[in-house]
């Protein structure tokens, strides 16, 4: 007996009646199949270039001696900020930094020369926009880097003109060297770190909802869950064949993705396939189940898809991408936990950038399986309580 005759034929029914669907209702293939692709392309556009570098910024210079210049010259030669004007006072660069045009202002002050070769302490200062948190901070670690190493090359330069060995000075100016390494990520690719955590969260927000729509449409109303189940010779076989075309295109989805981040955009792979695989497999499922959870519970469809949405939408912020979910609030925390997207995104990353071994990352697959489970299990119970249902109703004279 083959697999598929060992299975109720009113799955396959319902199976290729499903397929039949996609091709005749164009909403329902563009949000499962072209909406998703669109978005990943999108983000992929954006975020393509891996690592924002020469974020404009303005300088004021107060000084206008060599030393300045060379502040300036270091600071442009970094490869994260560019020096693209110069303005003439502070209210000006404060207009420029409101409008967009730049993202920091460097102030140097009058007499910086002077005060530097007779060794007092002059205060460079630079101004940037904390609300564009990315851009602000890119721009101050570009400034940050470029001034002290200048300031180093001027005290070291002092010493040495008083005749102290440059292989002495150079230890005095740091007594107590620091050595630092960034782990899995040093160049802060924005394909690794944002674009990888990105697409995961849109196909999450997707999957529930196309699930919680496509279902919807069956059981709505009486009538049309009573067609279902004719159709399917019971419940039971008339969701699972619902369902199953539609995690076979998620998973395409998912694994076209994949194909551009590790193929295309260099995204590295350290880990076990199999386990990404598995990882991709649970969370398809567990938010399939998810939606047609919603779907029963919820009737009409337009409700179960507004829940739907309302519950995977702010999915990113409580992912612990942007803000460690080690410092959310209990109801943050809590709202990132019971979320698939949440521990598929932990495994993948252990899987990708980390290089985790897989003994390491059993806890986020089997908090990904239980919750699978736990959604199986409730809408099993939904079912066996439609079913139970029906059956009292034919049996009410």
């Amino acid at each position: 007996m083959t697999p598929r005759r060992a299975l109720h034929p009113g799955f396959w029914l319902v199976f290729w009646r499903e397929l039949g669907w996609l091709r005749r209702r164009p909403f329902l293939l563009v949000l499962t199949t072209a909406s998703p692709l669109g978005l990943m392309a999108l983000l992929t556009a954006v975020f393509s270039a891996g690592l924002a570098t020469r974020l404009p910024i303005a300088v004021l210079d107060l000084d206008g001696s060599e030393l300045s210049r060379t502040v300036i010259r270091t600071v442009d030669a970094t490869p994260d900020v560019a020096v693209s004007q110069r303005v003439s006072d502070l209210g000006e660069g404060r207009a420029l930094i409101l409008s967009g045009r730049i993202h920091g202002l460097l102030l140097l002050p009058a007499n910086l020369e002077r005060d530097v070769t007779a060794g007092r302490r002059p205060e460079v200062v630079f101004f940037y926009n904390t609300q564009r948190l990315t851009a602000g901070n890119l721009a101050l670690r570009g400034v940050s880097n470029a001034v002290p190493n200048v300031a180093a090359g001027i005290r070291i330069s002092l010493r040495t003109a008083q005749g102290q060995p440059s292989e002495v000075a150079q230890p005095d100016l740091t007594p107590i060297p620091v050595q630092t390494h960034a782990l899995f990520n040093p160049t802060l690719n924005y394909v690794h770190f944002l674009l990888a955590a990105l697409l995961p969260s849109v196909l999450q927000v997707v999957v529930v909802t196309a699930a919680a729509y496509s279902v919807g449409l069956d059981v709505e109303t009486p009538h049309r869950l009573h067609s279902l189940r004719r159709l399917g010779g019971g419940l039971w076989p008339a969701v699972a064949g619902k369902t199953l075309p539609y995690t076979l295109l998620f998973l395409m989805v998912l694994g076209l993705s994949d194909t551009v981040l590790f193929g295309v955009l260099g995204m590295p792979l350290r880990g076990d396939r199999g386990l990404l695989l598995l990882a991709a497999l649970l969370f398809i499922l567990a938010c399939q189940f998810l939606g047609t959870l919603l779907a029963l519970v919820l009737r009409p469809m337009g409700s179960a898809v507004s829940i739907a949405t309302l519950l995977t939408a702010p999915a990113f912020g409580f992912m612990g991408i942007g803000f460690p979910r080690i410092g959310m609030s209990a109801f943050a925390h809590g709202w990132g936990a019971i979320l698939p997207g949440t521990w598929f995104l932990t495994a993948r990353i252990d899987q990708t950038i980390r290089g985790t071994p897989p003994a390491l990352s059993a806890r986020p697959l089997l908090i990904l399986l239980a919750i699978a489970v736990g959604l199986a299990a409730l809408l099993a119970l939904r079912l066996e309580s439609l079913r139970a249902e029906r059956v009292l109703h034919e049996a009410t004279p």
